[in-house]
């Protein structure tokens, strides 16, 4: 399994069972260095859908009480396991990656810390279960990916905002 890529690249590759493997494998790295418990650790992100062709970065979210007032050993647990806090802002959520080695080129993980059971929370995980339980939505996600992919193989935040409609359209079923 091949995971990571460089700042900007956009490439997805066909779906790995191993992601999961992976997954799994870092969420016990995470629960034996901090005090993050079993059920607030889960997957998300294309990785985590059954069948999705995906960047081949692993997403895993991280729940705590409160985003603005946590345990700082947090941070220095994953730390012991590779990860570094980004200075990415993003409302609600504190995002820290693992890379490839001390050149911080290339990433292969990334950790999204927010509210456990709250809207980002709920939200991820919604769209997660959504397109692991819909062939139709999981379908019409990937043509959307490969869409920007015909367009560019770089902008990870053009990427982004190319996904962001129907990525926004599956949080709202949730809240129906």
């Amino acid at each position: 399994m091949r995971l990571g890529l460089k700042k900007d690249e956009v490439r997805l590759d066909a779906y790995n069972p191993e992601w999961r493997n992976e997954f799994h494998r870092v969420k016990n790295a995470i629960i034996e260095n901090t005090n993050i418990v079993d059920h607030r650790i889960e997957p998300i992100g294309s990785t985590a859908i059954i069948g999705m062709d995906s960047k081949p970065i692993i997403d895993i979210l991280v729940g705590v009480d409160d985003i603005s007032n946590f345990d700082e050993r947090i941070v220095s647990g994953l730390k012991n396991i590779g990860f570094l806090r980004l200075k990415v802002q993003r409302p609600g959520e504190i995002v820290f990656a693992r890379f490839t080695d001390e050149t911080y080129t290339v990433k292969t993980h990334f950790i999204h810390l927010a509210e456990y059971q709250k809207e980002l929370w709920n939200n991820l995980i919604y769209f997660r279960d959504y397109l692991n339980s819909n062939e139709d939505a999981r379908l019409e996600y990937l043509k959307v990916k490969k869409a920007y992919l015909k367009m560019s193989s770089t902008g990870i935040n053009d990427y982004t905002d190319h996904k962001e409609d129907f990525v926004k359209s599956i949080f709202e079923l949730g809240k129906m």
